[in-house]
């Protein structure tokens, strides 16, 4: 495979706020990430739409949104309200689908949980994509909130095409 971007998170302080996701930072990393990898190949969003249309977004956690989970857990166990919005975005889907409009993303769109080493996983699901003929392009998003108090979320993003090595 031949890495056309990358970008890394993390970066100066938080990502950016992302409008209707709230609580947690996995949403808005998830997006910055994206953002940076995406505006450093292409520059401003959209993407040509023939590109758009044969792009696949796939993203890889083996956590996911481990601060939304723990909120809506802490509040059913308390008994309070949740928010609708955090049923939103506990989907990792709804973020790949911000992520997919602001850019004019229009292939397949993946998440999984990997059972081994998450940049192989995501690399054989992608090389599948392509075997298949399913894309041309594939954003790789490989995303992890941490769990260590102090310790910062990390996130790494890359575009990848067919061909050469990494």
């Amino acid at each position: 495979m031949k890495v056309l971007a990358r970008a890394e998170w993390p970066g100066a302080g938080e990502p950016p706020a992302l409008a209707r996701f709230v609580v947690s930072s996995f949403s808005p990393l998830v997006a910055e990430a994206a953002r940076l990898c995406l505006t450093d190949h292409f520059g401003q969003a959209p993407v040509p739409p023939d590109v758009g249309e044969r792009t696949a977004i796939v993203l890889v956690s083996a956590a996911g949104d481990v601060v939304s989970g723990r909120e809506v857990a802490d509040l059913v166990d308390s008994g309070g309200n949740v928010s609708p919005l955090l049923f939103f975005q506990s989907v990792p889907n709804a973020v790949l689908g911000h992520v997919a409009t602001r850019w004019g993303l229009t292939g397949p769109v993946v998440c999984t949980s990997p059972a081994g080493d998450p940049t192989a996983d995501a690399m054989d699901l992608v090389d599948l994509m392509f075997a298949a003929d399913d894309a041309d392009l594939a954003l790789v998003l490989l995303v992890e909130q941490s769990t260590v108090a102090g310790a910062p979320d990390r996130a790494a993003a890359l575009l990848v095409a067919p061909g050469g090595h990494p």
